[in-house]
């Protein structure tokens, strides 16, 4: 995807430290480059005259049959018949990068692992982002839990953290997998519908596991529609385990925070973009990246002594519920960037492959039920997607040493010289390793217990999370979980399943169960199935993640204009946007050359107003002109797209004769808009109608309060969205 940023040199892929660019370099091993001096040749290494005609009987006046015999056209056709591999059961649809971690503070205190002790390497990573449930040809802004995996390529081996968006999960024991899944697909008997869960079999699951209440509330939550994979958190989901030097062991859950904030799209900009641009996700990924604006996630841990296990009300092992971090505290001692796109999808991301049992000395497993099986699962389904020699891949196999007497089966790689495949054997060859040279020794845990299906007592609560997360969200949070469950109700058409799931709500929250009920056509419940407790717990509303400081790096800005445009405010604001390292896009009435006022200047748009849309970008700015102005205003869609970013809560922005048109557009007395060459900012609509020279200033200082045009318009989009507009029913006077 090409850069839009013409005054940015493309930025190179980075030199990861002092081993980080072993992974780099381990991968040039397979990289080729094209070019104009190469031939083309078949697999097995003959050059080839032509690739355009089979062999075939001819004459001057007839094409006769092809012949059977014709090598190179059987190879390009058997390859291609081929080309596809079995899509992932979930998580088929993702986009991903390489990238570094950087450890800043020793966790030497609760594990001797050195990728979490030793704070002078720099290990590189592959990240994997995907939905779940949607096919690989689904679209990216869909409601869905987001995967979040990670490959350390540590100098012990390779450690994958398979982690979600979402810190919890629907099921608490491995053995309901399929039956979660099965019921969140599409349903057996028509295929559909396609990466949604509002239908009726998803949300008779809901019901009937009682499980899957906490997790249902986050996927309805902000969270199902993020607004990029740079914006979402990751967890870890499962208990994990620590072990240190002394032998002691800690609980672990992995957290990681972005850089940017975690941030989220309007439920009416999720659908419109899933048909506007359904890779929306991993375009932007991508061009993040291009541009050198790397995205940066802090690295955490919450951590729980062995000896502490039971002090709590909730079963730290249920992976249906958190860790709540005034309880455990997360513990920031890292960093991970990603700085590095792909050089080809399927070698890369679509074969690369992530399994929970991955792990390194010093970390280990606990007897979470889930995790258990995950770590079964996983080795399974690799086995099914790329075969037995799958951890041989370019992309899957680690930077350190591989040694053992594994051998063949289908694809291998590997060659091993030597007479010996087997241990022991006579020269002592590939011994074991001893805990001392890095071998990974199991923690020794003593188990107790009986044979038996069934689960401790702790792990037959599930309400008091579910209510502690609706507590701790905001009033716009709230009504969003409200409208997405209505929205999902609204497409079972059976009336058990949208019905019973009233009832439910009412586990939870009676007001929600009865603002539900009336929007889904369910009977209001007239009282609570169980009180409320009131609690509340840090770090679960998005509010409390803006970033780490305001910028407007990586978002997209739309510049509005005809013939005519002022050229003076459209240049300052173009080369303002860019310095902030955020993206211009010119949208015009046309793709062709646009002229300024008086021939002062001339633009080529990137886009037209009907091939790009405003649900695509961040913000808009208008600069003023008279008869630019004049046809704007003629035109619908540029109203429209003013309505629709005003509606999504998005920073507008016009000045000179353009904020007679916002202020048309809007039509809205609450929305006051500039009369003079004093800035406005009116829930996030920033005018000014009088410009003067060095009044749109091309430095900007993104601070709240900020006195001039750009800093108020740029404060505006460093905080994502205009909450009050919505706070304050605004958004819904407007028709978008």
């Amino acid at each position: 995807m090409a850069s839009y940023l013409p005054s940015m040199e493309k930025v190179q892929h980075a030199v990861l430290g002092p081993r980080g660019g072993d992974k780099v370099a381990d991968l040039q091993k397979e990289t080729k480059e094209m070019s104009d001096k190469a031939r083309l040749t078949t697999d097995y290494g003959v050059k080839q005259t032509s690739a355009d005609d089979w062999l075939k009987i001819v004459n001057n006046d007839k094409t006769g049959p092809m012949l059977l015999e014709d090598p190179f056209a059987r190879e390009r056709i058997h390859r291609f018949d081929h080309e596809r591999i079995p899509e992932r059961v979930v998580h088929a649809r993702g986009s991903g990068a390489f990238g570094k971690f950087k450890l800043f503070e020793s966790a030497e205190d609760v594990t001797f692992a050195p990728i979490l002790t030793d704070t002078s390497r720099e290990t590189p990573i592959f990240i994997r982002f995907s939905t779940v449930l949607g096919s690989r040809g689904s679209a990216d802004t869909v409601r869905d839990v987001r995967g979040f995996a990670i490959k350390f390529y540590t100098q012990e081996g390779n450690w994958d953290i398979v982690a979600n968006n979402i810190p919890v999960f629907f099921i608490q024991d491995a053995i309901k997998f399929p039956d979660v899944i099965h019921a969140g697909k599409p349903e057996p008997h028509n295929e559909v519908p396609q990466a949604q869960t509002a239908h009726n079999n998803f949300w008779d699951f809901q019901y009937n596991h009682t499980e899957a209440t906490h997790m249902f509330m986050w996927a309805m939550s902000d969270r199902g529609i993020p607004r990029s994979y740079r914006m979402m958190q990751g967890f870890g989901v499962n208990t994990f385990t620590l072990i240190n030097a002394k032998g002691e062991r800690h609980f672990v859950k992995f957290i990681f925070t972005p850089e940017l904030g975690v941030h989220s799209l309007i439920w009416d900009e999720a659908l419109k973009l899933a048909g506007q641009d359904p890779d929306f996700h991993r375009k932007d990924l991508w061009e993040a990246i291009e541009n050198g604006v790397f995205p940066k996630w802090k690295f955490g841990i919450q951590v729980i002594p062995e000896a502490d296990e039971h002090k709590f009300d909730f079963d730290i092992l249920d992976a249906t519920k958190i860790w709540p971090e005034d309880l455990v505290p997360v513990r920031y001692i890292g960093e991970f960037e990603l700085n590095r796109n792909p050089d080809e999808f399927f070698p890369q991301t679509e074969q690369v492959a992530f399994c929970t049992s991955h792990i390194v000395p010093g970390i280990g497993f606990s007897d979470d039920p889930l995790l258990q099986g995950r770590n079964f699962s996983y080795f399974d389904t690799q086995l099914s997607r790329l075969g037995i020699n799958w951890q041989e891949l370019p992309i899957n196999r680690p930077v350190c040493p591989v040694m053992n007497f594994n051998r063949d089966g289908a694809m291998r790689h590997t060659i091993t010289k030597g007479t010996v495949n087997y241990w022991p054997n006579r020269f002592e060859k590939v011994k074991p390793a001893t805990h001392e040279e890095g071998g990974y020794v199991e923690y020794a845990e003593k188990v107790a217990g009986i044979k038996a299906r069934a689960r401790s007592a702790k792990f037959k609560e599930h309400f008091a999370q579910a209510q502690l997360f609706w507590n701790s969200m905001s009033a716009v949070e709230k009504n969003h979980i409200i409208n997405a469950l209505g929205f999902e109700l609204d497409h079972c058409e059976d009336p058990v399943v949208y019905e019973r799931m009233v009832t439910r709500l009412a586990d939870i929250d009676l007001g929600l169960a009865q603002t539900v009920a009336e929007m889904v056509g369910g009977e209001p419940p007239k009282e609570a199935s169980r009180p409320n407790h009131g609690r509340k717990a840090p770090g679960l509303s998005q509010t409390e993640f803006p970033g780490s400081k305001p910028t407007i790096a990586s978002r997209r800005i739309a510049i509005l204009v005809a013939d005519g445009y002022d050229q003076v405010a459209y240049s300052a604001a173009y080369a303002a946007i860019s310095a902030g390292l955020a993206i211009p896009l010119v949208i015009g009435t046309k793709r062709s050359k646009i002229v300024a006022a008086g021939g002062a200047g001339s633009t080529t748009p990137h886009h037209h107003l009907e091939g790009f849309r405003s649900t695509m970008v961040d913000a808009i700015f208008i600069p003023g002109g008279v008869d630019s102005i004049r046809a704007l205003s003629k035109n619908g869609r540029a109203l429209h797209w003013i309505r629709e970013a005003f509606g999504h809560l998005k920073a507008i922005g016009a000045t000179g004769e353009a904020v007679d048109l916002v202020n048309k557009a809007i039509g809205l007395p609450a929305v006051s808009v500039s009369e003079s060459a004093e800035v406005q900012d009116s829930y996030g609509v920033v005018t000014m109608r009088e410009t003067k020279p060095g009044s749109l200033s091309e430095a900007v200082d993104i601070v709240k309060g900020g006195a001039g045009f750009m800093e108020k318009f740029f404060h505006n989009i460093a905080q994502h969205r205009c909450w009050a507009r919505e706070l304050d029913g605004l958004h819904s006077q407007v028709a978008y």
